[in-house]
């Protein structure tokens, strides 16, 4: 029987594929809690880190202990709580939504106008105010992700109750379509956040109107329900009473409360709601348990079929636990809670598109589903699908966006281990996740995670862009990469471009380079594989032309000209008048203009220019005239080359070139390891020893020798050999 070790590459993928599968069903889908996401991943890391056993009798194991858990949370579930909630915006004319009483309804009406006077409301349309028509969706109780595959009465069933904000509640509605006016155009704000302070646990405030609702069964029965803020508690002989509470106070549940509807509402800003309920023993003991079969199974399931190697952990943990800090200080609701998207932002048009998509879905409309909210894509195409499938996994969370930006790091390092020294590529990936010194050079993590946690489309597109990269270049030098890997990377490439299309200039030029090697290679069958991988691109055109009737490739939007700022066509005209010496051209003035923002990097920073423009001629020398280098290092460099095109000519929004300037960044740390400072050592050796014997110098590059002793990280083959073999900096 073969062993995971014994195993291929792709056969130990799918082994350990399978296992996470086995993972998700003992926990279940969706992963919307912290703690189960954290079980998930640790499993999820010691998979990849070491062994999973391919032996039939140990899988066989795993499925019935698997199947056993399942059956447990069937039979024995934790008592779950019906929770509905939906945003309030007052009644001027119609009907009252029926999910709400009329005391209740009465109650939350004075509410708004005291917090909202109707003398003082916005009322200009073409400001976006907050008056849009009234529809369906503003009524009732708003759909939540995380009840997909459980019937919820209301919005969704809960274990547990416990928030100091609605930011924490994960209330997905406050993102829908209806609500997306500029946040700064109306009186009604969606959301408050903390910029100046150290506040990182709260720095989002939901200060939209809302309400939530509670009902409890009789097992709850002793329990302490404490809050503050209003509530609406329903009486046992009928009607509502109203208690108020500015400090945290509770109130016990009594057997006439069960089946009784508890409404809270966050309409006055002076009274930001909060609430926690303090469980009885017995249903605590009930929760225990189900969290104790979940433990059990996972634990189990990876005792049967996981062989550790530890030394291979630590530098998963760091990595992660690096990323996860990061994250946490940048925006922590991208790990744990569910925050409103700006108003206006491209990021809050992805997630109504996701939701949009996720309820056709789930009412069978699967035509509508595919179609995406659009006929003809103007908004980023792919990346609105990644978001509904993040919806079936994580319910409303972000956590599977955050588990696509921990895998950030683990790529760079994959691809700029082919080509350096272990320590220079460990090196690098420290600087880039640990530090903000890719400030100066293009981009650091704080800049992906920025965009992400908005909700813009880019990051995920290059965490595509270097798991492409990765699979096309061959693990050693002179290796053929084989068919699987290419057709895998050539599909990453393709939907890659699905989702940001402004990457197709790299994906298009890796693409080229990996089949003419193929071609000169005669590998028939993998230059197949590229081709039958990034063919899966023409899924954007096939939606245009069948919904739309259009043969536009991806998007409608790539030649407005509030994005194309600067084409090839005006260049031409600029060098043109300053041939005939016309420095006081419109058209010389705009291309100094746009190359000042693209050598100033996503931060604008004059000091940039100088780094980024070596950066730049660095990836020039490989690409084009480093004939000394390895083929697929100056493909990298050509397809990076070429994706400059965007900076200097389309708008330089920070988010757009991140991925650019890491490349190159990583091109030229293989450059100065292989050429530049030999060549340093050659013409100017006396200040080459200095700067080899510094304090600082010896530092890092023993520093970085105990990580990679201690990571167990040993040298691998580099498909770059560059025209020296010395062992420069850092020692």
């Amino acid at each position: 029987m073969q062993t995971g070790d014994a195993a291929s590459g792709w056969q130990r993928f799918w082994l350990r594929a399978g296992l996470i599968a086995l993972a998700c069903a003992v926990i279940g889908l969706p992963v919307n809690d912290l703690f189960l996401y954290g079980l998930l991943l640790v499993v999820t890391v010691l998979a990849f880190a070491g062994s999973v056993s391919a032996d039939a009798r140990r899988w066989a194991g795993a499925i019935v202990l698997a199947a056993v858990v399942v059956a447990g949370h069937v039979l024995f579930p934790a008592p779950r709580i019906e929770e509905g909630f939906n945003l309030f915006l007052p009644v001027e004319r119609g009907t009252p939504p029926s999910a709400l009483p009329e005391d209740v309804l009465r109650g939350l009406t004075q509410q708004f106008n005291r917090q909202y006077p109707p003398e003082n409301r916005c009322d200009d349309q073409s400001r976006g105010c907050w008056r849009p028509e009234r529809g369906p969706m503003m009524d009732g109780f708003a759909f939540s992700a995380d009840a997909i595959y459980d019937r919820a009465e209301f919005s969704r069933r809960v274990t547990g109750i416990g928030f100091s904000d609605p930011a924490w509640l994960r209330i997905g509605a406050i993102n829908e379509l209806i609500y997306n006016w500029p946040d700064n155009q109306s009186d009604i704000k969606r959301f408050e956040r903390d910029r100046k302070s150290l506040n990182v646990l709260d720095r989002f405030r939901v200060t939209f109107p809302l309400f939530i609702v509670y009902r409890f069964p009789a097992d709850f029965t002793g329990s302490d329900l404490c809050w503050r803020g209003i509530v609406f508690w329903e009486k046992p002989v009928g009607g509502f009473e109203t208690l108020a509470h500015g400090d945290f106070a509770c109130r016990a549940l009594r057997s006439e409360d069960a089946g009784k509807r508890i409404f809270a509402a966050s309409v006055l800003r002076d009274a930001q709601l909060a609430m926690t309920l303090r469980a009885t023993w017995n249903v605590q003991l009930r929760r225990a348990f189900e969290l104790g079969l979940t433990l059990a199974g996972v634990l189990g399931i990876s005792l049967l079929l996981i062989r550790v190697q530890r030394r291979r952990l630590s530098l998963p943990v760091v990595l992660i636990g690096l990323t996860a800090a990061v994250t946490f200080f940048t925006d922590n609701h991208f790990i744990g809670g569910f925050r409103p998207m700006d108003g206006g932002d491209d990021g809050y048009t992805y997630e109504v598109y996701a939701r949009a998509i996720v309820r056709n879905l789930l009412s069978g409309n699967f035509i509508a589903a595919l179609r995406g909210e659009e006929s003809v894509y103007y908004f980023t195409p792919g990346f609105r699908y990644f978001r509904a499938l993040e919806r079936f996994i994580f319910g409303d969370t972000f956590l599977g966006y955050f588990s696509a930006i921990l895998l950030l790091p683990f790529l760079l390092l994959m691809l700029a281990r082919r080509f350096m020294p272990s320590r220079w590529a460990l090196g690098l990936v420290l600087l880039f996740v640990a530090t903000p010194a890719g400030i100066l050079f293009g981009s650091s993590l704080t800049d992906y995670l920025t965009a992400a946690s908005r909700g813009y489309g880019d990051p995920f597109a290059f965490v595509l862009l270097l798991a492409g990269f990765v699979l096309i270049v061959p693990a050693k030098p002179d290796a053929r990469a084989k068919s699987c890997s290419a057709l895998f990377g050539a599909f990453l490439l393709a939907m890659t471009t699905f989702c940001r299309p402004n990457l197709l200039l790299a994906s298009a030029m890796m693409m080229l380079c990996a089949s003419f090697f193929a071609m000169r290679t005669k590998e028939w069958t993998r230059l197949a594989a590229l081709f039958a991988g990034f063919a899966t691109l023409a899924v954007s055109l096939l939606h245009n032309y069948a919904f739309g009737n259009s043969l536009i490739l991806f998007s409608d939007n790539v030649n407005q000209p509030q994005t194309l700022l600067m084409p090839p066509l005006d260049y031409l005209r600029a060098a043109l008048d300053m041939a005939t010496l016309n420095f006081r051209s419109e058209y010389v003035s705009r291309a100094f203009a746009q190359l000042g923002r693209w050598l100033g990097g996503p931060h604008y920073l004059m000091a940039a220019i100088p780094f980024n423009l070596a950066g730049f001629l660095v990836l020039l020398r490989v690409g084009v005239f480093g004939r000394m280098y390895d083929p697929m290092l100056r493909a990298v460099a050509l397809a990076t080359t070429l994706q400059h095109g965007i900076g200097i000519c389309y708008v330089n929004y920070d988010r757009y070139n991140l991925v650019t300037w890491l490349l190159t960044a990583l091109v030229s740390a293989v450059w100065l390891q292989a050429e530049g400072l030999p060549l340093l050592a050659r013409r100017w050796p006396s200040f080459y020893a200095r700067l080899a014997n510094a304090p600082g110098t010896v530092w890092f590059g023993n520093w970085l020798t105990r990580l990679q002793q201690t990571f167990d990280f040993s040298d691998a083959p580099q498909c770059a050999a560059g025209p020296s073999t010395s062992n420069p900096l850092p020692r």
